[in-house]
């Protein structure tokens, strides 16, 4: 026997897999759906499934899986999906908090004036018709045309347009629209007469992916669509999917390229389902993403991206055909990737800077674009630094007990009464609050970054943490306990009868360090980039990014993610990297702008800085251990 039948319940998914593949990758194969934040090495627990039959036809249960499940649930039948293979037929549970959720993802674009200048532009023509006194060539006739009409010398011609040239030239009756990228090869030729051309903005998080479909005449939107990066399968943040490359020689980053190439497939014709386009009308195409996804998207090895001195093959922005990575748009049409900064600050980070213009301001702002991968950019005209924190995948939810994606059930705001320590939260994907709902109403599934920091925040203004983010030993809330299976301080949040997991929903001590660990890790990178500018504030700060957005201002102040500053001085600005990547595809000279640029910013490797460490240490406390926010009297009490 040389593969195994296995079933996932509830969904009904059922399929013959190879024998010696795990659970995770049956789940992959058959579209089960389930979980996989840390990249199939056993380190996040968020892929526990129950074994209904065939439990003998796994391997045995491995050391890692203990860390997340106790004797009680293995004896219940509970295994890791990463870790169990199979060896013969299987029927496998797959619980409500395992299955992979669609995320609520939030990438709308936002109003900017962009002054429209696409790389792509139509030229119509009339074509003197072809005779026996004059047979030139359609080719050589159409250049002739150009040259005449517009200036346009020696046009360059795409062989897939080539292809079809006479047929549309006759089809039009000698009368065409040609579309020229970068007055210098023509991409498309079209019968007639036509007025607009379209492009497509593309921004490539490491979870989520975001498209904006655009005229390049009027720079319009006409359609956005959003999807999660189906790369998470194969890990949360970008080192799990380095390690997944390394891990699977053979094929690994095929797989993952291949995973984004669908994705974007996929995008294409989702957006032009809501107008009366086609794939082949989308004529251009802009992508930014970080170093990464940049290397996963091309093929290129990612290794040592993830190991020091950790350099990019490529800082330079790239023009490829989409057709030679797959992409299914107008076959002679270009791709272009915006250029890389760093190792760890990648594409998405500079159109977030010809977005914002940072160096071209003298207000010396503070750019932080939270998400797995937290990127900083310091400074102003004068002078511009960035940097790259790990921050992790706890902001994503992964290594928190109930950490979930930004999805429909997980809670995403918390307010804690601080004299009854009574808890009001709001969950995604219903408008009501829990104080007004009923309890059967509410259907928690678990709780997502932005809920983790409003938790924090207000378990620290509560006072039932501390400074130290231990819970307090002076505290007697009647939510606080000591969990009986893991001996774990916990806080609940959500009571089970207003979950749809049959479980209260907690905050436990080790889910309240992972957070401190994020927090850490953007708050001291924050001060060293401020220190080697020589200055102790900054003018303003600006969140970005779509979990940035969504960012409480004053909940990250108060547990000090972000440095003391005025409220009213620190804003959103919405997913400015696609932003930034829609501008440079209506604007061919913001593409030279960001090269440019991308060259002028330096980039700081905060893990070298001597103090890094003790500084890191420092910015664990609530809202630091020695820094002193000024900003925060009368939001939190006095001997905080």
């Amino acid at each position: 026997m040389k593969d195994a039948m296995v079933v996932f319940q509830p969904s009904g998914m059922r399929g013959k897999v190879p024998l010696g593949e795990t659970l995770i990758e049956a789940s992959r194969r058959l579209g089960a759906d389930i979980e996989s934040l840390c990249g199939e090495r056993m380190l996040c627990g968020k892929c526990k499934v129950r074994i209904e039959e065939g439990r003998e036809n796994l391997t045995e249960f491995q050391r890692e899986e203990g860390n997340f499940i106790s004797l009680a649930e293995r004896k219940g039948g509970l295994r890791l999906a990463c870790a169990a293979k199979i060896t013969g037929d299987v029927l496998v549970f797959v619980p409500e908090e395992t299955r992979a959720s669609k995320q609520a993802i939030r990438k709308a674009p936002t109003k900017r004036p962009i002054k429209i200048d696409p790389a792509v532009k139509l030229y119509p023509l009339t074509l003197k018709e072809a005779s026996i006194e004059d047979p030139l060539g359609d080719c050589e006739r159409l250049n002739q045309a150009l040259e005449e009409r517009y200036g346009l010398k020696n046009m360059s011609l795409d062989l897939e347009v080539l292809k079809s040239l006479g047929t549309i030239i006759r089809k039009g009756n000698w009368e065409i629209t040609v579309s020229i990228w970068n007055s210098r090869e023509l991409i498309r030729v079209q019968p007639g007469r036509v007025t607009n051309a379209y492009g497509l903005a593309v921004d490539i998080g490491t979870t989520t992916v975001a498209g904006y479909l655009c005229s390049l005449a009027t720079g319009e939107v006409l359609a956005t669509y959003s999807l999660m990066n189906p790369q998470v399968t194969y890990g949360e943040d970008v080192m799990s999917r380095i390690a997944y490359h390394m891990m699977h020689p053979d094929d690994g980053l095929h797989k993952m390229s291949q995973a984004i190439v669908e994705a974007l497939n996929s995008l294409v014709v989702n957006t032009v389902k809501e107008t009366s386009l086609t794939p082949d009308d989308i004529e251009d195409m802009t992508v930014v993403g970080n170093t990464a996804m940049h290397h996963i998207l091309l093929g290129i090895n990612p290794e040592y991206v993830g190991t020091a001195p950790f350099p990019p093959a490529i800082h330079h922005s790239i023009d490829v055909k989409a057709r030679d990575i797959g992409i299914r748009i107008n076959p002679s049409s270009y791709i272009h990737i915006l250029p890389i900064e760093a190792g760890f600050v990648g594409a998405d980070n500079v159109g977030l800077l010809i977005a914002e213009e940072p160096y071209k301001k003298k207000p010396i702002c503070l750019l932080i674009d939270i998400g797995t991968n937290g990127e900083l950019v310091l400074g102003n005209r004068d002078k511009l630094m960035s940097s790259s924190c790990a921050t992790g995948p706890a902001l994503e939810g992964a290594q928190l007990t109930f950490g979930m994606r930004a999805a429909p059930g997980a809670i995403e705001r918390v307010i804690i009464d601080p004299e009854t320590h009574e808890v009001n939260f709001k969950v995604i994907g219903r408008d009501e609050w829990s104080k007004y709902s009923r309890p059967g109403e509410i259907k928690a599934k678990g709780i997502c970054g932005t809920g983790v920091l409003d938790s924090l925040a207000e378990l620290y203004r509560a006072g039932i943490i501390s400074k130290s983010g231990a819970f307090s030993k002076t505290q007697r809330s009647k939510r606080y306990r000591i969990n009986q299976e893991n001996n774990q301080p916990e806080f609940v949040i959500a009571w089970k009868e207003e979950t749809s997991i049959g479980r209260d929903i907690t905050i436990s001590l080790k889910d309240i360090r992972q957070i401190q660990l994020a927090k850490g890790a953007i708050y001291t990178g924050c001060k060293l980039m401020m220190r080697k500018r020589g200055i102790d504030s900054v003018d303003r700060i600006i969140l970005a990014g779509a979990f940035g957005s969504y960012v409480d201002p004053e909940k990250a102040l108060i547990i000090g993610m972000i440095p003391d500053c005025d409220l009213k001085k620190v804003y959103s600005v919405g997913n400015a990297a696609g932003d930034g990547a829609r501008i440079a595809l209506l604007n061919k000279n913001k593409r030279a702008e960001a090269d440019r640029i991308a060259k002028q910013v330096e980039y700081i490797e905060l893990t070298v800085e001597e103090d890094f460490q003790m500084e890191f240490t420092y910015s664990l406390q609530l809202p630091h251990m020695r820094d002193t926010f000024p900003h925060l009297k009368g939001i939190v009490p006095d001997d905080s």
